[in-house]
């Protein structure tokens, strides 16, 4: 049952991160979770890496920690790693792109001008970004090879979960980012109300972590998209296309008078091993947004829209000349990378996985309750009746 993984991932954070409790009702179990797949939601028309997931991508580590605290602390952290060795040493080309920027993306700025990852991406709560960044910098620096470093440029998103968290007590700690860090692995990814998706909504249902991944044929590259989402953010939800948000009475605007205006934000994370630098990377992150509005987003005033895109294809990869290097390789860098015209398969393949790992993460999720509130999970067997009644195959 995908809501008993999701409970087993809690558990797993619990006894890793130690300082945390899971108190009675907290999370409430839905009956069987599932994923898009599971029900039939399939978007698009490329194929899936085996685990439909980031890690699809050879050497993508996640790692997550789910923060739960009495009655009122519902939070995480997320890790997303480039590959197995020092990310400050051994650089990846990345990009970011911005549909809506309301948010406090951290360490965007030299990101866009070097067009390079230096650390790990971590994804937490909006008023933890900075505890998050001192933590991972904290044990960046302690790792071998580090020992001269005396700049370090960490990237850490957020989305705002103060709705199911007390945002303001900034919970994390540096014992949860550790945890996260040295706890990623390559194997299936826990989506829903995991990691930095605990305390988050969507669409007015629960939100949380979703991923999901495509695999190009070989006729065109083969290579792999993969994409993990936290979804935090509103508008009107659809499903490849049928109105579940409106059949469920649930959206924004609702009634042209709802208070309720879409408001909130969502962090996309996109990795391929396609040999990309950093402006086709860009390029191919502004996709995600398409795959974004899919599922009904219009990217509200308030909703801050960012994806992180970054390729680990070695031929693209940047190793860090050691200090005193004056050797021609130390100045000169050469990369074979994609033309232009061998970009388009990849573009429609991060569209697909960007709008599979947002039902994902809504899917997967489960009931919180926290601060006195509970937020449901989307009810699936609903969800069905609607994909049905739209002419939409479901199971």
């Amino acid at each position: 049952m995908r809501g008993c993984k999701v409970l087993q991932a809690v558990l797993a954070a619990v006894s890793v991160a130690g300082a945390m409790a899971v108190p009675s009702g907290a999370m409430a179990q839905d009956g069987p979770r599932a994923r898009a797949r599971e029900l039939g939601v399939a978007p698009g028309i490329f194929r899936t890496g085996g685990l439909n997931a980031i890690t699809d991508v050879a050497g993508v580590r996640v790692g997550q920690v789910t923060v739960i605290e009495g009655d009122s602390v519902r939070t995480g952290v997320t890790a997303i790693l480039p590959h197995g060795g020092n990310p400050f040493l051994d650089r990846v080309p990345a990009a970011v792109h911005v549909g809506n920027g309301f948010g406090k993306l951290l360490g965007v700025t030299q990101l866009r001008e070097l067009g390079e990852l230096e650390t790990p991406i971590l994804l937490t709560c909006t008023l933890c970004v900075w505890k998050a960044a001192d933590a991972m910098v904290d044990w960046m620096l302690k790792r071998p090879g580090m020992e001269g470093v005396g700049s370090i440029n960490p990237v850490v998103g957020e989305t705002n979960d103060g709705g199911l968290n007390a945002i303001r007590q900034r919970p994390i700690r540096p014992e949860h980012v550790r945890a996260a860090l040295e706890g990623a692995t390559s194997g299936a990814v826990a989506e829903g109300a995991v990691g930095a998706g605990a305390g988050t909504i969507a669409f007015g249902w629960k939100g949380g972590i979703g991923t999901s991944s495509r695999v190009l044929p070989k006729s065109l590259g083969g290579y792999t998209v993969g994409v993990l989402v936290q979804s935090n953010f509103g508008g009107v939800l659809q499903v490849l296309g049928a109105p579940v948000g409106k059949e469920l009475g649930r959206y924004a605007f609702k009634g042209e008078v709802d208070a309720e205006r879409g408001d909130g934000s969502i962090m996309m994370v996109v990795a391929t091993d396609a040999p990309l630098l950093d402006r086709n990377l860009e390029r191919l992150a502004a996709r995600a947004i398409m795959g974004l509005s899919r599922t009904g987003s219009s990217a509200a005033n308030g909703s801050g829209d960012y994806v992180l895109a970054f390729s680990t294809a070695p031929s693209v990869r940047r190793l860090l000349p050691s200090p005193g290097d004056t050797s021609r390789a130390a100045y000169f860098r050469t990369s074979e990378e994609l033309v232009n015209d061998a970009t388009s398969a990849l573009f429609q393949a991060v569209v697909e996985a960007t709008e599979e790992a947002i039902y994902n993460s809504l899917f997967a999720a489960t009931t919180v309750r926290s601060k006195g509130r509970t937020v449901d999970a989307l009810p699936l067997d609903e969800v069905r009746r609607i994909l049905r009644k739209y002419g939409i195959p479901a199971r």
